[in-house]
């Protein structure tokens, strides 16, 4: 079961794409999308990502910051980015800490989970069922931001 609308968004510190240490706290008073998928370069996952890459522009125009994690390593994430050129950092979620954290923890894989996380670090809205094709943009009708 994910976590609840309300609740305080655990915070983490861990690499992206490139190497970069992200913590959640930094981004603090920023709205975020922390969307959590099973495994890079696979169908769903390419259409999700694809999705997010699609409308980034969007989203960078409204100041929200676009995360995407997996339990996929670095490598991983940079082969998945440069192929489908993704313009936001995956996050490498190795260890599955941030997975749990989020109460998404499919066995050894990440489920599909999106949370939108608001200025105050609180969960603002949480996606159990995504159309991986049109998610990021249902996540900017839903916003009307």
């Amino acid at each position: 079961m994910s976590l609840s609308v309300g609740t305080t968004a655990p915070n983490f510190s861990v690499k992206d794409t490139n190497g970069k240490t992200i913590n959640l706290s930094d981004y603090a008073g920023q709205p975020v999308v922390l969307y959590f998928y099973p495994k890079d370069d696979t169908p769903g996952c390419t259409k999700e990502a694809c999705s997010f890459r699609d409308s980034y522009a969007e989203y960078q125009g409204k100041a929200i910051h676009v995360f995407g994690v997996s339990m996929d390593d670095e490598v991983s994430h940079k082969s998945f980015t440069e192929k489908f050129s993704l313009p936001f950092p995956l996050l490498a979620d190795t260890d599955g800490a941030i997975t749990k954290a989020y109460d998404v923890d499919g066995g050894g894989y990440s489920k599909r989970v999106t949370y939108v996380i608001d200025g105050t670090g609180k969960i603002s809205q949480v996606y159990t069922t995504v159309k991986t094709d049109t998610h990021a943009a249902d996540i900017l009708a839903d916003l009307k931001m």
